[in-house]
């Protein structure tokens, strides 16, 4: 592994993991409104939505430190590319949200919580990983694990859907399709955040 002469700037990498620990809140909100009633799913949402937008602001204060740093952790596009992948992973599950407060959805299939789970999982384990990205120790359990809980996220999807054909007429089956893709999303997302870090991992071996 390549030594690193020079003292690390590390603000980026916790910028990374708050915007990681954004979408385990954003999972613990999303499970209140699986569990809410309809006329909750408006208020819910909007929650999601302040997280999402605080996500963001994550993402531009990232951006406006690796402009001032003259040192970063990590090469700026590498920094860059992360944050896009956890922006992108919580607008899906901004979405998730929102698809339930549009559609009005009741009734939602128990796959959704497993998809949470997962989600939050992911989510933990990638607040973590973020942190240790300038030293690169113990990433390689990460990226495994991370591996193992998208093939459950993406095999919870598959079943879910298999599901909602047998028991949905088009109308219906479409709106929780709708969801199903939104979570499923989010999970593929963070997948691509430890496909990356492996990218990383392979290259500065």
């Amino acid at each position: 592994m390549k030594l690193r002469l020079f003292p690390q700037e590390n603000a980026g990498l916790e910028l990374l993991s708050r915007m990681a620990s954004q979408l385990l809140r954003g999972t613990g909100i999303m499970a209140e409104i699986l569990g809410a009633d309809p006329e909750d799913f408006d208020r819910l949402t909007e929650q999601l939505h302040q997280i999402d937008a605080e996500t963001t602001d994550l993402h531009f204060a990232l951006l406006t430190q690796m402009r001032t740093s003259f040192i970063n952790p990590l090469p700026r596009e590498d920094l860059y590319e992360l944050s896009l992948i956890l922006m992108s992973a919580m607008e899906c599950l901004d979405a998730s949200a929102e698809t339930v407060s549009l559609y009005k959805l009741t009734g939602v299939s128990g796959r959704a919580s497993e998809q949470l789970e997962v989600i939050g999982r992911q989510a933990e384990l990638t607040a973590s990983a973020m942190r240790r990205l300038a030293s690169l120790e113990d990433l390689e359990e990460y990226w495994i694990e991370m591996l193992r809980l998208a093939r459950r996220a993406e095999r919870t999807r598959r079943i879910w859907v298999a599901e909602l054909m047998r028991e949905h007429k088009p109308m219906p089956y479409a709106r929780h399709r709708d969801l199903a893709d939104r979570l499923s999303g989010t999970a593929t997302q963070l997948r691509r955040a430890a496909t990356f870090v492996g990218g990383v991992l392979v290259r500065e071996s």
